[in-house]
C-alpha cells in the first residue's frame, strides 16, 4: 500500500480551509465501486491501460466480467479501496454514493491519507460538496466527475468527464480519467461538475422527447423513418438524439430503439437526473417549463413499467406502441 509523501494545505478558497495533509498517488492500485452500464466499460479501460484494479458491484455478475478481464473483486466498497491510490465510484443516486462513502463498510472507514476519490455518479451537487468534506476530514480528496457519452463512449474510452475540485485534484484526477475519455473539463470548484451534467441531462431529456414526438409525427404521417431522420440531420432539427441515438427502431442500428431499448440509459435514470436539475432551478429562480413537462412524461413512462428501458422508449411511449421491461 502506498504511503504520503507530502503535506499540502487547502488555502481559504477550498472547502472551509480545511489541510489535506497528504499528495495523491494516482500511479497506484485503483478501487472502481459501480459496474453498470457505464461502470463496466470504464473499468476494463482502465484495465486495458495496464492499471491494477479492484472491484465491488451488488451484482455478482458484474463483478465476474470484470474479474475475466483481470480485476480482482472486493466484498465491500471498503474492501475495494484498500490500498487504493485513487477510487472511483459510478453509482445511481445519491443515497448509493453516501452508503458507498460513508457507509459502515464505505471507502472513508479504511481510506488512507492521500487517497483521491472520483465520483462519476450524477447527483445532487450538494451531495459532492458533503462528501468532499469528508474526504477531506480522513486526509484525502474528492472530485465530482461525472461523465457523458453514453454507453458507446464508454466502452470505446471517449467519455467526456465535467470534473470539480480544486485545480490540484482536477490535474491529479486528469491523469486517470484519460485513460477512460478523451474529454476532461475542469468546471470549477467541487460541484460545479454535478451542475454541468444536470444541465447537460436536462438539454437531453427534452431533447429526445422533441426527437420521439418528432419522428412519431412524421411516421404517422406516412414518411419513411429513415428518410425523416436523413433530411433532419442535414437540417436545422439536426441533434444527438436524431442522429446517433434516434429513438425510431431500424433508423440507427447502433442505437438502443433498434434493440428494443436494451441496453443504454434508463428512463429512470434520466428521470432522476432531470428531477435533480428541478431540485437546482428551485435554489435559484430558475425557469424550467420545458423541463418540468419532460418530468411529467418521463414520470409516465416510469409509472407505466418502462423504467428500466433505454430513455429513447419515449418514441415507443408516444407511439403507444406496448413494451415490456
Amino acid at each position: 500500500m502506498f504511503r504520503a509523501v507530502a503535506m499540502v494545505a487547502r488555502g481559504a478558497g477550498g472547502l472551509g480551509g480545511a489541510v489535506r495533509g497528504y499528495a495523491s498517488n494516482t500511479s497506484g492500485p485503483i478501487g472502481f465501486i459501480g459496474l453498470g452500464n457505464m461502470g463496466g466499460f470504464m473499468a476494463k479501460n482502465l484495465l486495458k491501460a495496464g492499471r491494477t484494479v479492484t472491484v465491488f458491484d451488488v451484482a455478482p455478475a458484474a463483478c465476474a466480467q470484470l474479474e475475466a478481464a483481470g480485476a480482482s473483486v472486493a466484498s465491500s466498497p471498503a474492501e475495494a479501496a484498500a490500498g487504493a491510490g485513487v477510487v472511483i465510484t459510478m453509482v445511481p443516486a445519491n443515497a448509493h454514493v453516501r452508503e458507498v462513502y460513508t457507509g459502515a463498510n464505505g471507502v472513508f472507514s479504511v481510506m488512507e491519507p492521500g487517497t483521491l476519490c472520483i465520483d462519476s455518479s450524477t447527483v445532487d451537487p450538494a451531495v459532492s460538496v458533503e462528501m468532499a468534506a469528508a474526504a477531506t476530514e480522513c486526509g484525502g480528496s474528492f472530485v465530482d466527475a461525472p461523465v457523458s457519452g453514453g454507453v458507446g463512449g464508454a466502452e470505446a474510452g471517449t467519455l467526456s468527464f465535467m470534473v470539480g475540485g480544486t485545480q490540484e485534484d482536477f490535474d491529479a484526477a486528469k491523469t486517470v480519467l484519460e485513460l477512460m475519455g478523451k474529454n476532461i473539463f475542469h468546471c470549477g470548484k467541487v460541484g460545479s461538475g454535478e451542475v454541468v451534467k444536470i444541465c447537460n441531462n436536462l438539454m437531453l431529456g427534452i431533447s429526445m422527447m422533441g426527437a420521439s414526438e418528432t419522428m412519431q409525427l412524421g411516421v404517422k404521417m406516412g414518411v419513411d423513418p429513415k428518410l425523416l431522420a436523413d433530411i433532419i440531420n442535414v437540417s436545422t432539427g439536426r441533434s444527438w438524439s436524431t442522429e446517433v441515438y434516434n429513438p425510431c427502431p431500424g433508423v440507427v442500428e447502433t442505437a438502443p430503439a433498434s434493440r428494443g431499448y436494451t441496453g443504454g440509459f434508463g428512463s429512470s435514470l434520466i428521470l432522476k437526473d432531470m428531477k435533480l436539475a428541478l431540485d437546482a432551478a428551485a435554489t435559484c429562480d430558475s425557469n424550467l417549463p420545458l423541463g418540468n413537462a419532460t418530468v411529467g412524461l418521463y414520470s409516465d413512462i416510469v409509472d407505466k413499467g418502462m423504467g428500466g428501458k433505454d430513455f429513447s422508449v419515449a418514441y415507443a411511449y408516444l407511439s403507444k406502441i406496448p413494451v415490456k421491461d
